[in-house]
């Protein structure tokens, strides 16, 4: 038996699974209609969509997607509205019970073992007429149970393989492969070991088109038309990096498939001793900013963390300090950890005035620090002024403590900062004790 074989032994859903969900749908339908008929909301059909419906989800994952159809003339108001009267009617018996907001709201619930998604859509009549961002899931649904075709076991496998590695989910926080995106990339290369194979060689600007609608490429890394919707790029939520490591993966696998590429061993965080062999080891300064977690979804969140990311280190390197790589992090907790060649710089700056020869700003800036406190020296350098200067923020820390609202940080995470934040340097990075932050440390610095 090959790896393959193995891997569906333990991934494929078993009949009473299949009949288990079936139940589950079949009582979820019964309450959408009850509570449509109770409050008078006619037209009101749910619908199953996502992996469940189409036969390509993976044994012991318990995510059900139900979408309540509006005709398609009704307005938003009314979709959020009675959307959300009937989702809350239907979630009543629920464990556990959540609003949230995307595009509009939906209800979110934990019923009977399943995580279950309530979603209002409207009942386009084709996907390119769409009235909110959901409404074309119906489509993906139809399109892909009509064309699998008996290949529902090469996407879970591949499915399987991108969980393995990391790479699945097109959620802002993971930036990879969305299930949708899988099942696409199966019907087009018509196997999991014909995806592996065609993957490895890929490189961005790679179109996969099949229907051929011969639509203009778009800007990611990943082109993937979608089949219901011409303009839209099912990979669009593909960053380079995930694009880059999906090669890079492919071709570790083809070259000597094993079993961990599927199910690799939990990653342990680090401990005290680890983090500091880290520091001895590199040689360099770790610099973080912790500081509580805003209560957004991740899709939110993470844009956020990563405009901080970026701001934090303009902001580092403006003043001189040399960024060598950056993580972002939440939990309870959100952390920006930025290494740093060094955390401190000299006391002395050097500040180049004008060229001696430009008399008028050559003399202001000479009147200025030719003999002024904070300045340790003043001359001639290839023919212009230059000033030894005492360096404002001679730490990261520092830096970090007196100008971060001044960097671009987001509407929440400002105000997150704002009731309060910690700058953690090198060993002080022990401080931060939760496990999943110290697992994301191990994984960001474990070799490719």
């Amino acid at each position: 038996m090959n790896i393959e074989e193995q891997v569906l032994l333990r991934i494929k859903p078993t009949l009473e699974e299949a009949e288990i969900i079936k139940d589950i749908v079949t009582e979820l339908f019964d309450r959408v209609k009850v509570a449509a008929k109770e409050f008078e909301i006619p037209g009101i059909e749910p619908k199953l969509v996502g992996s469940a419906a189409r036969g390509t989800w993976i044994s012991g994952t318990h995510d059900l997607d139900i979408f309540i159809s509006f005709p398609e003339d009704a307005s938003r108001e009314e979709l959020e509205e009675h959307g959300l009267m009937i989702a809350r009617e239907v979630s009543k018996d629920a464990e556990y019970v959540e609003e949230r907001y995307a595009e509009h709201p939906y209800m979110n619930m934990q019923y009977q073992g399943f995580d279950v998604d309530i979603v209002p859509c409207f009942a386009v009549d084709r996907a390119s007429n769409i009235k909110s961002a959901v409404d074309r899931t119906p489509f993906h649904n139809e399109f892909i149970k009509e064309n699998i075709n008996g290949r529902e076991d090469e996407v879970l496998l591949l499915k399987q393989f991108m969980k393995g590695t990391g790479v699945y989910g097109s959620e802002l926080r993971t930036q990879g492969f969305s299930g949708y995106l899988t099942e696409l990339l199966t019907l087009n290369y018509g196997s999991f070991k014909e995806v592996i194979a065609n993957a490895c060689d890929w490189r961005p600007g790679t179109i996969i088109d099949l229907k051929s609608h011969g639509t203009i490429k778009h800007d990611e890394p990943l082109s993937v038309i979608d089949p219901t919707d011409p303009k839209r790029n099912v990979a669009a939520a593909l960053s380079i990096d995930r694009f880059a490591g999906f090669i890079d993966i492919c071709r570790s696998y083809t070259e000597e498939p094993a079993m961990h590429y599927f199910f690799p061993e939990p990653e342990k965080p680090l401990d005290d001793m680890e983090i500091e062999n880290l520091l001895n080891e590199r040689k360099s300064s770790f610099v973080a900013i912790v500081f509580k977690a805003p209560d957004v979804v991740d899709d939110i969140l993470y844009p956020q963390l990563d405009k901080m990311k970026s701001g934090v280190r303009a902001l580092l390197e403006e003043n001189e300090f040399t960024v060598l790589n950056s993580i972002t992090w939440a939990g309870e907790d959100a952390v920006v950890l930025m290494e740093l060649l060094s955390s401190r710089l000299p006391e002395v700056k050097k500040h180049q005035g004008p060229p001696v020869w430009v008399r008028s700003h050559a003399q202001a800036f000479k009147s200025k620090y030719e003999s002024t406190d904070g300045v340790f020296s003043f001359y001639v350098e290839n023919g212009y002024y230059v000033a030894d200067i005492k360096r404002k923020f001679a730490t990261a820390k520092d830096l970090l403590e007196g100008r971060i609202n001044t960097c671009a940080l987001g509407k929440q995470i400002t105000l997150a900062v704002n009731e309060g934040f910690r700058i953690l340097v090198d060993r002080e990075i022990c401080n931060i004790e939760d496990e999943d932050f110290r697992i994301s440390m191990r994984k960001w610095n474990k070799i490719l």
